[in-house]
């Protein structure tokens, strides 16, 4: 069978949430061994912790856990009898433990030279990343665990397979692109957060040719250009990924398991940064 230590490493790899159920205590004369453990993740369960409707019962708790965003540890009692299927008496506590809960869906869209400093930050938090390019050639041959490369020639239609409250960035070699994404995104406005990179100009010159397409005013604050914190100054392509990065994890800390749309827009949270944002 496949044991908990190898299925608990492989979704961690991959950035997919689980729980580690362990039994704590047994109570009574029960067939279970204390300390026995399985790790169940939205889909699958590796391991047990001696079957029957005890572990079907700890499954559904653990899903539960991992639909609601949970990442609290919990302890619960079972007394064992007919309503678990038990011949016998005595109780079973179990120990749940969420791991690896996803914090983040993040789309960024571009593999230039940012890209390429900020994606592996992104990948080391806990968070699912798609990063999507036309262009194949810019991607590194290693691409960071937890990561989805997608290479597609209509990055645009990319959007429509986003999460409802993902995390998009938009940093492509083409402004005229990055205009088209921005109109896509905004049209959804779904997102918790939306970030484009570039200066202040970049950012009234597509703020006019938006609401020249009928986006008001209140949709258009919800974009973040420049994006990334004012506090990390510089202009290499690391430095602006370390401002970034700090700007996505400020957003999930506040708020994460919030619906996105009571979530406030990003720029009633963070200043806006001063620096300008070179395109990559």
């Amino acid at each position: 069978m496949y044991n908990w230590i190898s299925a608990l490493a492989d979704l961690q790899t991959q950035g997919e949430p689980c729980v580690l159920v362990t039994i704590i205590e047994e109570l009574g004369s029960t067939p279970r061994n204390a300390g026995s453990k399985m790790v169940v993740s939205a889909t699958q369960a590796f391991d047990t912790i001696g079957g029957g409707h005890l572990e079907y019962k700890a499954m559904q708790i653990a899903r539960d856990m991992l639909a609601a965003g949970k990442q609290a540890t919990h302890l619960q009692r079972f007394s064992l009898g007919a309503s678990l299927g038990q011949c016998c008496g005595g109780a079973t506590v179990l120990l749940f433990e969420p791991m690896g809960q996803v914090q983040a869906q993040i789309a960024v869209f571009g593999a230039g030279h940012v890209g390429r400093a900020l994606v592996p930050l992104l990948a080391s938090l806990p968070c699912r990343v798609r990063w999507i390019d036309s262009r194949e050639q810019e991607f590194p041959e290693q691409i960071p665990p937890g990561v989805r490369k997608i290479v597609s020639e209509e990055p645009v239609d990319e959007i429509d397979n986003l999460p409802a409250g993902s995390y998009c960035i938009v940093m492509t070699h083409n402004h005229q692109l990055d205009l088209e994404l921005t109109a896509a995104l905004l049209k959804r406005n779904d997102f918790t957060y939306f970030g484009l990179i570039g200066s202040k100009t970049k950012r009234v010159k597509f703020e006019h040719r938006l609401r020249d397409r009928g986006f008001d005013a209140e949709t258009l604050q919800r974009m973040r250009c420049p994006m990334g914190l004012g506090e990390v100054k510089g202009k290499l392509p690391v430095e602006i990924a370390i401002s970034i990065a700090g700007e996505i994890i400020a957003t999930y800390n506040a708020h994460f398991g919030q619906p996105s749309a009571s979530a406030e827009p990003i720029a009633k949270l963070l200043p806006v940064s001063r620096r300008s944002q070179a395109a990559n």
